[in-house]
């Protein structure tokens, strides 16, 4: 029998389960398994629609496969190996072979004891929370979709799915026929009206510990943000000590992230949220994201500091405009920088005119 070859769309259409039409009946289905994937300490998620298996390191050796979007593979290790035209060198070695790592997100696989009910601060019923699988497939408790985000993906017959680092409102807790506990998620900030439901193991409370303010008392905080073609770097300053760094993501279109003027003191961080639905652009060349997690504004109306959960690429330009950093990076910055933002306030948007923050200078070289 000659096996016949399937495209990336009659593919995430089998891997959906028909969710297309799934998502109008929330409460009628035991479709929802996380513990399907692979038993591994590290785990890797396929980034992009394809990607090939290589039998080394190497762009040109032999392809021994290729994996679709969203497949998960336990990661072995990182490794040096050839790959033309980019400055990402690195290889991801798995059980099938290796694959380019800027195509392979890393993500956990971490389940938890979802709660029977939500905390409560002031007047507010909810908690944060952070994806702690490599992705969670959700039910729209609103339809139809607001957002293009989901909009395209109930037109392409996918499943509406959440990934792992993505950090998210839940406002409300159901029970089920079946005992299973199903968080509803109401993004606090950017929702264009998108509600969902999703198994309640998918997601990690945030706690009041872990944001804790990194320095809170050092006054004199600045980060510089270098862009050239070979790399790009971010560094956080107290004085003229450098605390921190890491690889980062600038725009890919030419003069997309602005740059600080010379001799100016930077810009300033003027607005920063937990979490923010982030849209922008024209309907063909446009994008939308929900739950982008540490955000950090300070230019314009949309270019920030930001937790990427999209792609594994950092060094080399990805955005479009914004500066991408790894989601415990971007953690450890929004900890870090001031404007501080309160954790038990209610409130998790906190915008300031005309009060000191933390500068930013973005620097092409």
């Amino acid at each position: 029998m000659k096996r016949r070859s399937i495209s990336r769309r009659e593919f995430l259409k089998l891997s959906a389960l028909s969710l297309g039409g799934l998502y109008l009946r929330p409460w009628q289905n035991n479709l929802f398994t996380l513990e399907d994937f692979p038993q591994a300490d590290r785990l890797g998620r396929v980034g992009w629609y394809t990607v090939e298996l290589k039998e080394r390191p190497d762009h040109d050796s032999k392809t021994l496969g290729v994996l679709y979007e969203d497949t998960v593979v336990p990661w072995l290790r990182e490794t040096t190996g050839r790959r033309p035209f980019r400055n990402n060198q690195r290889y991801v070695e798995t059980p099938q072979g290796y694959i380019w790592s800027g195509d392979l997100i890393p993500v956990r696989n971490e389940l938890n004891k979802p709660l029977t009910s939500l905390p409560t601060s002031g007047e507010e019923t909810g908690m944060w929370v952070e994806v702690t699988v490599p992705w969670v497939d959700t039910i729209m408790d609103n339809p139809p979709p607001r957002s293009n985000f989901f909009q395209y993906r109930v037109e392409n017959d996918l499943p509406l799915r959440l990934y792992c680092s993505q950090i998210l409102w839940v406002d409300k807790v159901r029970l089920d026929d079946a005992g299973k506990i199903w968080y509803r998620v109401n993004e606090r900030y950017g929702n264009p009206g998108d509600m969902l439901w999703a198994p309640g193991e998918a997601f990690r409370p945030i706690t009041p510990e872990e944001l804790e303010p990194i320095s809170p008392n050092v006054e004199d905080k600045r980060i510089v943000v270098r862009i050239r073609w070979e790399e790009q770097l971010l560094s956080c300053y107290e004085g003229n000590t450098e605390v921190f760094f890491c690889r980062v993501s600038t725009g890919v279109a030419e003069d997309s992230t602005p740059t600080s003027a010379i001799s100016s003191p930077g810009f300033q961080i003027w607005r920063k949220l937990h979490s923010l639905h982030m849209s922008g652009g024209t309907n063909t060349e446009g994008w939308d994201l929900p739950g982008i997690g540490w955000t950090a504004l300070f230019h314009g109306d949309g270019i920030a500091i930001h937790s990427t959960f999209w792609h594994n690429n950092f060094g080399e330009p990805m955005s479009h405009g914004c500066v991408n950093a790894a989601p415990d990076d971007a953690k450890w910055i929004f900890r870090w920088t001031n404007p501080l933002v309160p954790f038990d306030s209610g409130d998790n948007d906190v915008t300031i005119t005309g009060q000191p923050s933390t500068r930013i200078m973005v620097i092409e070289e």
